[in-house]
């Protein structure tokens, strides 16, 4: 199910590896890495592939070349489930979708095929079970992402919301088809200045509540998913941890 221009899949070691213990995390960071290594996994995982765009060199002098370099000497195989796991119905954006108790989500926002007779792509339309005022749902976005804090398009913050669009990760192709879903709100991540007044004169607010923001819950859920698959495999996970400081 995944894009065209996405890299996903087994994207380092070896396919043949038996697996006991897996390690599950949001990016392959060093700090990742060294955690994988250190907890002995036969396997990491995670959401945003490593390797995305074309390398002609693996080599410890670039910082990818450095950390594939890692996974190999330390035999993990390392696979990347990106924008499979977006459009995948139960994806992302269900999940997220479920922790803000959004309902109805019946088409996703960009369609890009069905699974088994059910449309799916990227992000989800639906709506709250009562309406609340804008900040109130900001501070909900918060609470239920674990997010120290989020920025807020809108002409009136005490105005009353109910239909919501949202798009886990980078959010900036969802400006149309938020508007097309009639939604009043569009929670996503990676948004500009531009975006947020555009979204403003349709007549819509904006959350952003960043890309790793509303992308962290990947690790629990494919966590949860192979604990639940009965083949008795370890599971440790990366901690929530931001990468940037809001000073």
């Amino acid at each position: 199910m995944a894009c065209g221009w996405d890299n996903v899949g087994l994207l380092a070691g070896r396919a043949d590896k038996e697996v006991r213990c897996v390690y599950v995390a949001l990016d392959a960071t060093d700090e990742v890495i060294e955690a994988a290594v250190r907890e002995e996994a036969d396997m990491l995982i995670t959401h945003h592939p490593l390797i995305f765009g074309a390398i002609k060199k693996v080599s410890d002098e670039t910082s990818v070349g450095s950390r594939v370099m890692k996974i190999l000497q330390a035999d993990i195989s390392y696979y990347a489930g990106h924008t499979n796991f977006d459009i995948a119905a139960g994806g992302m954006a269900d999940l997220a979708a479920e922790r803000l108790g959004i309902r109805g989500c019946t088409a996703p926002l960009e369609a890009m095929g069905e699974q088994q007779g059910v449309p799916v792509g990227i992000g989800r339309a639906g709506s709250l079970a009562e309406a609340m005022t804008l900040e109130e749902l900001s501070e909900l976005v918060k609470e239920r992402f674990c997010i120290p804090a989020v920025t807020v398009y809108s002409a009136d913050k005490k105005r009353m919301v109910r239909h919501i669009a949202i798009s886990p990760g980078s959010g900036k192709s969802m400006l149309v088809p938020a508007v097309e879903a009639a939604a009043e709100v569009l929670i996503t991540g990676d948004m500009g200045h531009h975006e947020g007044l555009d979204l403003m004169a349709d007549g819509l607010s904006l959350i952003d509540a960043g890309h790793y923001g509303l992308e962290h819950i990947f690790v629990d859920a494919v966590a949860k998913e192979l604990e639940m698959a009965g083949f008795g495999l370890v599971i440790k996970k990366a901690p929530v941890s931001y990468p940037y400081e809001i000073i």
